[in-house]
């Protein structure tokens, strides 16, 4: 007599060794990780570097809900210690009434403040100026290889990282003979982002002091700029005050330059390493079409997005996710680069598909802490693709990818060095549109 042999039960975590996280190799490609604890431990306990125990939430739905869960807060004042957690040295320099430190009825109260300066419609005709960042950058790697044959750069340094330093300095209206004291400042935080927490509390401790004599002067100086916006908006008679709006030009701009850096550096990573799909998108920039490279930005913020993890969350009481018990006190990390690589929700999702359409990532997050700064960052994004395969259209990666290394920090995802080579004899630009060898 047979039998039929029944159901084969799932192998169990045990008969697959948990990836180890937070090392070197790690870092340079997270995602078999992520697949694995997607599957064996969607939200998963651990110690992080920094000696603090945390929940990690990798699936898309569980991550999805967590990050709308108002009993998740974002107040490290629900942890037991809140000086290990957050952006170093933001509590020290009194930094910590901004968006990303606050629940409601206090972030509904500045969300809407800020909303009402930081506009699509100021980030819509701030474009222009994008664009001529983006060539003058453009302009000074092609002039610096003087007459060789092929030119060299190193993208991070010379373009990522410049463009949107100078361009969150001239929105917020930053003088520019100061631009450079910030794009210093910034160099730290990245240079010390994997590192000690000093390093970065050093420059968080400057640039807050630098924003608030500059609000200060602007009371008494109102101009067309973001700092300005600030200062005017109202809402019933309420205002920012002094230590609320240094606090958000702070996360304004600690926000707003590192994820660009890493979306413009991630995204033409991917795209060198994907000849195919780059020759695609560039022969539709060149027929003046705009379809393919929008879709294209949104895949590479899914694919390989700049904010590797969302910020800091502590359950303001016991609370399940994915089936997982968290007890009250305890930090949630949701993590964004596993969750938008769920097979249950994305189609291929381990494959860099620019036209892909059904694409809710969560790479900017989601619920009311959804990034304000997204409209920016997707016109930064853009323009700098369309600009450098347009300017540049022959350029290549200049190192073998393994010998490529991926700054170490928890919240971010991004290259420290990005070595490319192109054509040397490209035209440069000039604002009335004629160009010159």
């Amino acid at each position: 007599m047979s039998t039929t042999p029944g159901p084969v039960p799932a192998p169990s975590p045990a008969a697959h060794p948990a990836p180890e996280l937070f090392t070197w190799e790690f870092a340079s490609d997270p995602y078999p990780a992520y697949a694995w604890l997607r599957e064996h431990a969607p939200v998963h306990r651990t110690t992080l570097p920094s000696g603090v125990d945390a929940w990690l939430v990798t699936r898309y739905a569980d991550a999805r809900q967590a990050l709308a869960d108002q009993r998740l807060s974002k107040n490290p004042v629900h942890h037991a210690e809140p000086g290990k957690t957050g952006i170093p040295g933001e509590r020290s320099a009194g930094l910590m009434t901004h968006l990303l430190n606050i629940d409601p009825p206090d972030h509904t109260r500045l969300r809407r403040l800020v909303s009402k300066a930081f506009t699509p419609r100021r980030v819509a005709e701030f474009a222009p100026r994008v664009q001529e960042l983006t060539d003058r950058l453009i302009d000074d790697i092609v002039s610096r290889q003087e007459g060789a044959e092929r030119g060299s750069a190193d993208l991070i340094h010379e373009f990522a990282f410049p463009m949107p330093i100078y361009a969150i300095c001239d929105l917020l209206g930053v003088p520019r003979e100061d631009q450079d004291d910030f794009r210093d400042w910034a160099g730290m935080m990245i240079r010390h982002g994997g590192g000690p927490r000093g390093g970065v509390a050093r420059s968080v401790k400057k640039i807050r002091g630098y924003l608030a004599e500059l609000i200060h002067r602007k009371r008494q100086d109102l101009g067309d700029d973001l700092i300005s916006g600030l200062i005017r908006a109202s809402d019933h008679g309420d205002h920012l005050t002094e230590a609320e709006a240094t606090a958000m030009c702070f996360v304004l701009l600690f926000a707003g330059f590192e994820t660009t850096i890493n979306l413009i550096g991630n995204g033409v990573y991917a795209l060198l390493r994907d000849p195919e799909r780059r020759e695609r998108l560039q022969a539709s920039i060149a027929a003046g079409e705009t379809g393919l490279l929008e879709t294209a930005v949104e895949e590479l913020l899914r694919y390989d997005g700049p904010v590797e993890m969302a910020t800091w969350r502590y359950a303001t009481r016991a609370l399940t996710i994915g089936g997982q018990e968290i007890p009250a006190g305890d930090p949630v990390l949701v993590v964004l680069a596993a969750a938008n690589r769920d097979p249950e929700r994305f189609t291929a999702p381990d494959t860099l598909d620019l036209t892909r359409s059904d694409n809710q990532h969560l790479g900017y997050g989601h619920g009311i802490h959804y990034c304000l700064g997204a409209p920016l960052a997707r016109l930064e994004g853009q323009t700098a693709l369309a600009t450098l395969l347009t300017r540049l259209p022959d350029l290549r990666l200049a190192a073998d990818p393994a010998e490529l290394r991926w700054r170490g920090g928890l919240i971010m995802r991004g290259l420290r060095t990005l070595p490319v080579e192109f054509s040397a004899s490209v035209p440069l630009h000039h604002a009335d549109g004629v160009s010159e060898m």
